[in-house]
């Protein structure tokens, strides 16, 4: 586990998973999406199913709270600034995602500063791409208030 003082502006981090069926029933049931457009008829279409924008970002979201460097301290999602070369706006989705194909995870620390004496604030830029290393989609300036010396020793 790295804490607030060790992350440095630039330090990537990495994962990979796939969302599957299962993941996107339980997430469009949660949220009450209803969209025809993540919904399977099977006498019309099989196969996998394009997954919902939100639910890759939910999902990206986990990934990151679960890495060795991150899990373990208190992280808490502060919001989204966008991006001022975006004119604030704060993510794009540049290709479709299916289920149950692989989606490789990077982030990136784009800011660090100090919140007081007990919580900084990170920015962390979101990447996806699909197996064949084209970007699904990119999400800037993901802000997390992070406790400065988080006490407590990961658990798995």
């Amino acid at each position: 586990m790295k804490r607030f003082s060790e992350l440095k502006v630039g330090d990537e981090f990495f994962a990979d998973c796939t969302i599957t069926p299962s993941d996107l029933y339980t997430y469009l049931t949660f949220s009450g999406i209803r969209n025809v457009i993540y919904e399977k008829h099977e006498s019309t279409e099989s196969g996998p199913k394009m997954v919902s924008g939100r639910a890759i970002l939910a999902r990206m979201e986990g990934e990151f709270t679960k890495l060795d460097e991150f899990y373990g301290n208190q992280l808490i999602f502060y919001g989204i600034d966008g991006d001022p070369s975006w004119n604030g706006r704060q993510t794009r989705f540049l290709r479709p995602l299916r289920t149950d194909e692989r989606l490789k995870a990077k982030f990136t620390i784009s800011d660090k500063r100090d919140l007081n004496d007990e919580f900084g604030l990170i920015s962390v830029d979101f990447e996806g791409t699909g197996e064949d290393g084209k970007t699904i989609l990119i999400s800037k300036r993901n802000l997390y208030q992070m406790k400065k010396n988080s006490a407590r020793t990961p658990e798995k």
